[in-house]
């Protein structure tokens, strides 16, 4: 029997110095695409797939990632007095139900893997996805939703994935596939980060996955791997062979809102995307493109 996928963990420990100076006092996961903060469209997305419990894995300074899903009663009281409806409706949308939220620390920057490991308790023996708030994904069915309905069906680990040039394989976990239908991808072993020419594949994972909790216990062992750090990669690849292990063309287009190039980008392909933005967005640009 296939256990339901109900539990996310979302790692936000980083310190988002690419950032700097907007991020000295902010977590770079608040920073607004459009009026939404990064954070908050991780957990739109997950809550879309069905997930209902959260594990926020924070670092020092990021506080205001577990006060954004608090209640504002200040706030709401205001907004309620002043009749300002739509604003209310939005502030409940993005909050989550009491008990549906928790917060681990990673106290030292050991790598993905490692922040994993350090939600072990919240996770169990339950199967879990992981959201990189980082990695903002434009689909019309939600990226994770894409993941659970392949889980469903595989009841192993799946991963989204896309093709990336082949000299920029150094930056990615990568595939090494067994057999590929187009969209499906079965995997018979998974490498981070490697040289292009000693790469399997182009075909690189972003930062949405779906994991059986076998991998807590390959995270224990500290291993480190590419940049001295504990790598979830690394973890993953020991599960193949144990269980079902698939990469999936996800359908949507991915913007890698951990560099400035692709945070300015989803700013106008989400603003794009919105009818009340939309056709003033649409002339200001043709201004700037003339220009």
């Amino acid at each position: 029997m296939i256990k339901p996928l109900r539990k996310a963990v979302l790692p936000v420990a980083g310190l988002g110095t690419r950032f700097l100076p907007a991020t000295k006092a902010m977590p770079k996961e608040m920073l607004p695409v459009v009026d939404k903060p990064l954070i908050q469209y991780a957990v739109d997305e997950a809550r879309a797939a069905g997930i209902e419990q959260f594990c926020l894995v924070t670092g020092r300074g990021k506080t205001a990632l577990v006060e954004h899903f608090d209640i504002a009663f200040e706030l709401e009281a205001m907004l309620r007095e002043r009749h300002k409806d739509a604003e209310l409706k939005l502030l409940h949308e993005a909050s989550l139900p009491p008990g549906a939220f928790v917060e681990v620390r990673q106290q030292v920057p050991l790598g993905l893997g490692h922040a994993i490991w350090c939600a072990r308790a919240f996770i169990g023996e339950d199967p879990f996805a992981i959201l990189l708030p980082d990695d903002l994904v434009l689909s019309q069915t939600p990226c994770l939703k894409q993941l659970a309905d392949v889980y469903d069906q595989t009841g192993g680990c799946v991963v989204a994935v896309t093709e990336v040039p082949h000299e920029k394989t150094s930056s990615y976990g990568i595939l090494d596939i067994a057999s590929d239908d187009g969209k499906l991808v079965a995997v018979k072993g998974l490498v981070e980060k490697p040289r292009p020419e000693v790469a399997p594949s182009n075909l690189s994972i972003i930062g949405r996955y779906v994991m059986r909790p076998e991998v807590i216990a390959e995270l224990a062992r500290m291993d480190r791997g590419a940049g001295n750090e504990v790598q979830l990669t690394d973890a993953m690849a020991r599960l193949i062979g144990r269980m079902p292990f698939h990469g999936l063309r996800y359908e949507g287009h991915r913007f890698d809102c951990g560099s400035k190039v692709g945070f300015l980008e989803a700013q106008i392909a989400f603003a794009l995307k919105r009818p009340d933005l939309a056709p003033a967005v649409s002339a200001f640009l043709k201004n700037y493109v003339a220009a």
